[in-house]
């Protein structure tokens, strides 16, 4: 079974069951901020309405939609993913501690583990870059959606993180967990204050500039 080709309802409930079989929940919250992220843009090419004195052309917003469907496209399989890693894990927990095969069978399996919301850091940083673009974008650009996708792209983020530390953790191999969690740190250092300043700009706009043509920009 495919995570990804649940509707939402069964897809909640698949997650809110004692089995907790499905992963990648970040990555559906990530998808989401993307998805946000395609709408602006597909909203705003060749609409004058949306095109400022110093507004990122057409030809380069179509690019990042390019761009952004890739990355929504790939969180979208990490989803699976990120559930089916979960399973040689299983397996290995399952192994008695009297077993040497069980520290290579773990250590395995975390490392796997890992790899996935790491993975999903990287994608949801690189929303957030593009959705930063297109706030960049001029005009009067729907700022709240690219607000919501900023939120979404960052709890995504924060969620694949606490993911990737809660199995690293775990390592024997403390010169690899802390190379694990040296990439999660700087993916962390490095988005998180994107999002926020988007945020920050979304607010502004909405507080300061209000009502534009009879409705909120």
């Amino acid at each position: 079974m495919s995570f990804i080709d649940l509707y939402c309802e069964e897809f909640t409930a698949s997650l809110a069951s004692k089995e907790a079989a499905v992963g990648g929940a970040p990555a559906l919250i990530g998808a989401i901020g993307m998805a946000l992220c395609a709408m602006v843009g597909n909203i705003t090419v060749g609409r004058r309405k949306y095109i400022g004195a110093e507004a990122v052309p057409d030809a380069e917003v179509e690019a990042l939609l390019e761009k952004g469907k890739r990355l929504r496209d790939r969180i979208l399989t990490l989803v699976d993913e990120d559930a089916r890693v979960f399973e040689p894990l299983a397996q290995a927990v399952a192994i008695s501690e009297d077993d040497s095969r069980r520290e290579k069978f773990m250590e395995y399996a975390l490392t796997k583990v890992c790899a996935a919301p790491l993975e999903m850091m990287g994608c949801c940083g690189a929303a957030l870059e593009l959705l930063s673009k297109l706030l960049e974008r001029g005009g009067a650009v729907p700022v709240s959606d690219i607000g919501v996708g900023a939120v979404c792209c960052k709890a995504a983020l924060i969620g694949a993180s606490m993911n990737v530390y809660i199995n690293s953790a775990l390592l024997v191999d403390k010169g690899a967990a802390r190379s694990i969690e040296t990439t999660a740190d700087t993916l962390l250092a490095k988005h998180s204050p994107i999002a926020d300043k988007i945020s920050e700009e979304v607010m502004r706009r909405i507080r300061l500039e209000g009502v534009s043509d009879g409705r909120i920009i």
